[in-house]
């Protein structure tokens, strides 16, 4: 099968697309042939060797899939031979076909299309995650989004709103369309300061949960907008820069800043509690496609590109200029 191969660590325009043998199935494990798998910033930072996680060298990149399950171990507990479904791999999704745990692939609703499907593995639970688990966010609190046009941001937006929150979203003039369509009540340009716009629209007391999916020199007026008691999730760090922090303000403002690593709950962390995490994970996933059924949640797909064009796919996330998922179908 044909499949993105990184042998060494490197940048992601200089891996290879290779014939390669077929992954072996494992105990508790699915087959699936892949219909479309994620591009984002965070597999630059896998094959260069920069993520908080290695995979075994040589490795195929790609850790969201969307696909049909072709077998499964005898011991899992996974959707038939022909079932649409969504998964989280460890690594392994940039190719014709992956393994993924049973416990990690999801059935795909009737009416849910397949290539949108992609922002379930991750970009979904991850906004969910920070909003419900980690930011606590109720009907009627005021949200804030960074990077708000991105996989995680629309996401958060979209949940956020699901909710019954009010959300302030800030992302580039050119996607403050799509970001109004999904719902924001409050655009902002991430090219300008927030503060006082923040302030005014919240009648001065600021956002009770703001997540941070951005990171750099945005991070200490993001405290400056939190409510007493508010509480800033810290998603990733797609501005390129890890900010400190001042504990004092945490003090004086009665506020939080909080982390949120989606891979903690899916096996990628030491020590490996995917089994433990997992029917939080499934309660997650399930009201999700609740959400998705009500019509809250609307997947979007920027671009799509043939497993030949992996360059061009990440040189369109790297420049963010995808509002929504960019993807590949091997």
């Amino acid at each position: 099968m044909r499949a993105i191969i990184c042998e060494s660590w490197r940048e992601f325009a200089e891996l290879e697309i290779k014939d390669v043998p077929r992954p072996a199935l494992r105990p508790g494990s699915v087959r699936i042939k892949v219909a479309a798998a994620g591009v984002s910033f965070a597999t630059q930072l896998v094959v260069a060797g920069k993520y908080q996680r290695k995979p075994p060298l040589p490795f195929t990149p790609g850790t969201e899939i969307v696909g049909t399950v072709l077998e499964a171990a005898p011991d899992a507990d996974a959707p038939p031979p022909g079932s649409r479904v969504f998964a989280v791999v460890d690594w392994g999704g940039m190719a014709e076909e992956a393994i993924a745990d049973d416990i990690h692939t999801i059935a795909i609703p009737d009416g849910l299309p397949l290539e949108p499907a992609v922002a379930f593995p991750i970009s979904y639970p991850t906004a969910g995650a920070a909003l419900l688990w980690r930011g606590r966010i109720k009907s009627g609190d005021w949200v804030m989004v960074h990077g708000a046009a991105g996989g995680v941001g629309l996401a958060a937006v979209e949940i956020a709103k699901a909710c019954g929150a009010k959300v302030i979203a800030r992302a580039g003039a050119a996607k403050h369309g799509l970001l109004r369509a999904c719902g924001a009540d409050m655009v902002l340009d991430s090219a300008a300061p927030f503060r006082d716009a923040v302030r005014a629209a919240t009648g001065g007391r600021g956002v009770d949960c703001l997540v941070d999916t951005i990171g750099g020199p945005a991070f200490d007026e993001s405290l400056r907008c939190l409510a007493d008691g508010g509480n800033l999730v810290v998603v990733g760090f797609a501005g390129g820069g890890i900010p400190t922090l001042q504990t004092n303000i945490l003090l004086l403002k009665n506020i939080g800043v909080i982390g949120v690593n989606w891979g903690t709950y899916v096996g990628w962390s030491p020590g490996d509690g995917r089994r433990d995490h997992a029917p939080a994970a499934r309660v997650l996933w399930d009201q999700l496609m609740v959400w998705w059924q009500q019509g809250a949640l609307k997947p979007e797909i920027h671009a799509a590109y043939p497993l030949e064009q992996f360059r061009e796919a990440m040189a369109e996330v790297s420049a963010r200029r995808s509002a929504g998922r960019v993807i590949l179908r091997p």
